[in-house]
């Protein structure tokens, strides 16, 4: 019989499009910093010695973006010039101007609307301590910890991606890890066999430890395949912001939304909307109400309240998809200023999403599960 795989991917901080992700986040809480109002759509791009920072900013905070992002690119690992992407010798160009009148309007605080149309989606499972799916989890934990070792290992890069294929059975049960793939950048001077070496001891192996299973029991495994990854970074590859999108959220296990994350602060609920989304996912499965669940939500601009709110438990809930979505509404605000207020998002706390993932980290405010208790109890 066909195995049942299913497989996600990530990237490290080091990965051009999360590079400018990075930058463009560590703008956004630059400006929260000084002011929890400002109204920020930041995106960056960066490639050969060269990155972009444009977007629309309006805030009382006096930020300089180009010492920002040097910061940022330093504090990532890009530090030698002959990688062709440095810190100190990066040229930066910043075009930033003011909100459109337009939008600002339909997001005042007296108003309190959606910055933008679009949906939202927020996922949770029981297939890992942090209810997301295996593969997602595996592939983040494996990439944060390519990124640990690239700290410490003066021959290992910042750019690199990882993919994980997980086998499920018939009811969707995790049976285990079919293919591992990890590619990372590296200097000439670390032999392709060594390299494979400590990859495989040094991230492979302790990860899946930590997830409860053997590297030995896996099938395939696969260390940077076409052999010497020594050019790469944004001298490799243009980055984007938001480009990895599917990496940011679920891994393609549940659905993603019309809009990326990094660069835009809370009023824009492409954001604040997608992390609202997850709470109140992973407390529906935190409270014992389903192994697994889908929560979708939809705003019109200018609209406090979203158009539409639904459920979905894969067959998996206790009570139907329509009482669990009855639930969110009565216990939710879902309007942006009650999201906002409810996990407290008017602060710097976005940098650490663009490099280490938006969702699993238990220390974010939309990972609490504070709610799941009242839900059970409902």
């Amino acid at each position: 019989m066909e195995k049942r795989l299913f497989t996600s991917e990530c990237v490290t901080c080091g990965h051009p499009d999360k590079v400018a992700d990075a930058i463009s986040d560590a703008i956004l809480d630059a400006c929260l910093a000084q002011d929890p109002n400002s109204r920020v759509a930041c995106e960056t791009t960066v490639t050969t010695n060269f990155c972009l920072i444009c977007g629309e900013i309006t805030t009382t905070a006096v930020v300089d973006y180009e010492a920002v992002a040097r910061e940022v690119i330093a504090s990532i690992g890009y530090t030698v010039p002959e990688d062709q992407f440095a810190a100190d010798t990066v040229e930066i160009l910043c075009k930033i101007h003011t909100q459109s009148a337009d939008i600002a309007l339909g997001t005042n605080d007296e108003v309190g609307g959606a910055g933008d149309q679009g949906m939202m989606f927020g996922g949770a499972c029981t297939q890992t301590p942090e209810l997301m799916p295996l593969p997602v989890a595996l592939a983040r934990a494996l990439a944060n910890r390519l990124t640990a070792c690239v700290e410490s290992n003066d021959l290992l890069r910042p750019d690199g991606k990882t993919q994980v294929s997980v086998e499920f059975d018939e009811q969707g049960k995790v049976v285990g890890i079919d293919t591992v793939v990890v590619s990372v950048m590296h200097s000439a001077d670390f032999e392709i066999g060594e390299l494979r070496r400590y990859i495989r001891e040094g991230v492979i192996a302790p990860v899946l430890k930590q997830y409860g299973f053997d590297i030995a029991s896996v099938a395939h495994i696969h260390i940077n395949p076409t052999g010497n990854f020594v050019i790469g970074g944004p001298n490799g590859d243009t980055g984007l912001t938001g480009r990895k999108i599917i990496v940011d959220t679920y891994g393609g296990y549940f659905s993603h939304g019309g809009g990326a994350f990094s660069g835009k602060d809370p009023t824009k609920v492409d954001r604040s909307g997608a992390y609202m989304a997850r709470y109140m996912a992973k407390n529906l499965v935190a409270a014992g109400l389903a192994e697994q669940v889908e929560v979708q939500l939809a705003y019109a601009i200018g609209v406090a309240e979203p158009v539409s709110v639904r459920v979905n438990s894969y067959g998996t809930g206790k009570i139907s998809d329509e009482e669990m979505t009855a639930l969110l509404r009565k216990h939710c605000d879902l309007t942006p200023a009650g999201i906002i207020k409810k996990l407290q998002l008017r602060r710097p706390i976005y940098s650490q999403t663009a490099r280490k993932g938006h969702f699993g980290a238990n220390n974010l405010p939309w990972e609490q599960t504070d709610l799941a208790e009242t839900l059970r109890n409902s």
